[in-house]
């Protein structure tokens, strides 16, 4: 997938993995402070449960909502991935997918139509993903407009929010349908981490710039709410 060499890497092909509650459990949290009034959730008519070793987290609810629950989404097994609506947003991950030191996680995501303002992604360095001190770093693109945010979330606080950057790397939307297909890969060096997709390097940051000393932990996929997704090629790999 990915056929470039960058500074302090050699990218290669990843299989993704990421940890979920308990196949058929209630999720905790909900449709995050990303919630906006106007933006309402899309209702999903989900199954309850998760492909075979996964986990999911809903974003928090705001104070006074109803945890979400895992009906709320629909995540399964199809053709050569995996299919994702949601419903609310959230993190999915395999709980034996955990990076140290060097490592890389990658994905293809493809969408039928327009995710329009909505983001979609990959996360890394994930810590605590099933209380409030929870952590964790993403890369999330926007093809409706070519647009990239790179975020950390830290405890249920809702995270700062950066203005989204431009990327010409980004496919964006197709005038007719509003499909899309981006494959993206984090991959975290020794003291800096790399964010590309469909194979070019978009941004490069040092661990000391991103404020993190220690990029270890959980990797998986970010889905933000209202999407409908099909993922291939999710792969983490351990250097």
């Amino acid at each position: 997938m990915l056929n470039r060499v960058y500074p302090l890497v050699a990218v290669m092909a990843l299989t993704i993995a990421a940890p979920v509650m308990a196949q058929g459990g209630g999720g905790m949290g909900g449709m995050a402070m990303g919630g906006k009034a106007g933006d309402p959730t899309s209702a999903v008519m989900g199954s309850g449960k998760l492909p075979t070793g996964w986990n999911m987290r809903f974003d928090p609810v705001r104070a006074g909502q109803t945890p979400h629950d895992m009906k709320e989404i629909s995540f399964e097994t199809m053709g050569d991935g995996y299919h994702f609506k949601s419903g609310p947003a959230a993190i999915y991950y395999k709980s034996g997918d955990a990076g140290k030191g060097q490592y890389s996680v990658s994905a293809t995501f493809s969408q039928a139509k327009s995710s329009e303002h909505e983001m979609y992604g990959l996360f890394i360095a994930g810590t605590n993903l099933q209380d409030s001190a929870q952590t964790y770093l993403y890369f999330v693109i926007r093809p409706s407009d070519g647009m990239y945010l790179v975020k950390k979330r830290e405890s249920n606080a809702r995270p700062a929010s950066p203005a989204p950057t431009m990327s010409a790397l980004i496919a964006k939307d197709d005038p007719s349908d509003g499909h899309a297909t981006n494959s993206m890969t984090i991959h975290v060096a020794a003291d800096s981490i790399h964010f590309l997709v469909n194979g070019k390097l978009v941004k490069g940051m040092s661990k000391a710039e991103l404020g993190m000393a220690n990029t270890n932990g959980q990797v998986g996929v970010r889905i933000n709410h209202n999407l409908n997704l099909q993922v291939t090629g999710y792969a983490f790999k351990q250097e």
